[in-house]
């Protein structure tokens, strides 16, 4: 059962995606309605994050053993002891998988809480924390150091340095603000870095904000093994 509403597209976007799955052939085989709910499946998928980040090892540099120790420690530092598994693709020798895990759905909502822009709630879903370019609007009272719930504006309705947000927007997870909002929305000089530090994410998944950055980098799986059937 999908947490998020399915993924909202420009319906040029959205007619052509529907009829490559609504097409004569697909229709005949296997009917109309079944079709469409095939799409309607795809839809509400692509709203959620993927069951695995994947990133590619840098075997010039170090063996794909010890880049999966180092990433085993460090996960092990930002998920405060969780195990989380580092897989070896077994096709893709110099690819690592990582389960993404979630939605995690008895996280307790907030009273302060902070909304962000749909392209940072995309990025908190994969491990980011929130950058205060992000956020769009705060709880009147959040100050560094609140634990804040951290929900994302998906239809762009949200007005900048609004106090309250009550249209469409979906739940990300909690965390711990590390400004306040009278310094978010100021007005002076533009602030940078985290805003709001991700503790309790809907989606648990590893950050890469500097993580190895010789030994590996994100890469998803279809361009690498489209990569790997070229070189052969």
């Amino acid at each position: 059962m999908p947490i998020f509403p399915k993924v909202s597209l420009r319906p040029e976007v959205e007619n052509y995606l529907k009829e490559g799955f609504v097409n004569k052939e697909v229709v005949s085989g296997s009917g109309k309605e079944e079709a469409e709910n095939k799409f309607e499946t795809l839809l509400n998928r692509l709203s959620h994050p993927p069951s695995f980040t994947t990133v590619r090892v840098n075997t010039h540099l170090a063996t794909v053993q010890h880049v999966k120790t180092l990433l085993l420690d460090e996960f092990q530092k930002q998920f405060n002891g969780l195990s989380v598994p580092v897989l070896q693709h077994p096709d893709l020798p110099d690819v690592l998988l990582i389960p993404v895990i979630g939605p995690r759905k008895n996280i307790r909502k907030q009273q302060c809480e902070a909304v962000v822009g749909a392209q940072c709630g995309n990025a908190v879903l994969r491990g980011a924390h929130v950058f205060v370019p992000g956020i769009v609007s705060a709880s009147g009272f959040m100050k560094a150091g609140d634990i804040v719930s951290v929900y994302s504006d998906i239809k762009g309705k949200c007005k900048k340095g609004s106090r309250e947000f009550d249209g469409t927007k979906v739940f990300l997870g909690n965390g711990i603000s590390a400004v306040s909002r009278k310094e978010i929305f100021s007005g002076l000089p533009e602030l940078k870095g985290v805003g709001v530090r991700m503790t309790e994410p809907v989606y648990l998944s590893p950050s890469f904000d500097n993580v190895l950055p010789s030994y590996l980098f994100l890469q998803c799986l279809c361009p690498v093994a489209r990569s790997k059937s070229l070189s052969i």
